[in-house]
């Protein structure tokens, strides 16, 4: 069994690529953000050009990154799942910021597949090392390609914890869906069959309620 959690508004209390551009970027980040939700541009070029908008020197950005708010429920959710399940986080937001946040939360270590952050003189870059050329949702980090590699040869459920549009893909094929915000809106209206959560809280109460750890269980109680 895989948990893919999703980071930003999931395991982060908040979306922390916005509350970074809207700290420290050009306010015409937005409208960028704007371009790719009415789907005129690609994720990738979203994150591209509001990421190279950043502007504020690498001391400045590594005491925002500490500063970020995790879900202190994802701990007992942790431990109780580690025991039968393999848990990644998959996010289309920066490796680095992550990272920072899980160990000034003292998260325990983890799998992280996340788009890389590059400090540059006066503010940040990325690239895309889990970049997927047929990622039918032009994000940086293609989900379900990470989801297909972690289950590998093991094969087992796939169970998805996530909150908004990088997550839409992997809902179509993950065997459980736990969504929140904008995912619950997206899983209504394609008929997905989710469970709708707030916190790790909810998650772990739902998963300590199955019988055995089966995703058919899940999607019954959904």
């Amino acid at each position: 069994m895989l948990f893919v959690i999703d980071f930003d508004g999931t395991l982060a209390r908040h979306d922390t690529v916005d509350e970074l551009l809207g700290k420290f970027a050009d306010p015409a980040w937005a409208d960028v953000e704007q371009d790719w939700q009415d789907g005129r541009i690609t994720a990738v070029e979203c994150m591209q050009r509001q990421i190279r908008m950043v502007k504020a020197d690498q001391v400045t950005l590594e005491n925002f990154f500490r500063a970020i708010e995790v879900d202190e429920s994802f701990l007992p959710f942790h431990r109780h799942v580690s025991k039968f399940a393999r848990v990644a986080i998959v996010s289309d937001g920066l490796d680095h910021a992550i990272h920072v946040a899980s160990r000034h939360a003292g998260l325990p270590d983890m799998p992280i597949y996340a788009n890389r952050l590059h400090f540059v003189h006066g503010g940040i870059d990325i690239s895309h090392p889990h970049l997927n050329a047929q990622c039918k949702a032009g994000n940086g980090v293609c989900k379900c390609a990470v989801a297909n590699e972690l289950s590998g040869a093991r094969g087992g459920p796939v169970i998805l914890v996530g909150d908004g549009k990088s997550d839409a893909c992997l809902a179509h094929s993950a065997d459980v869906v736990f969504a929140k915000d904008s995912l619950i809106r997206y899983c209504e209206e394609q008929n997905i069959a989710h469970i709708p959560f707030d916190t790790f809280e909810d998650v772990l109460a739902t998963v300590m309620a199955w019988s055995t750890h089966l995703p058919q269980q899940a999607v019954s109680i959904a």
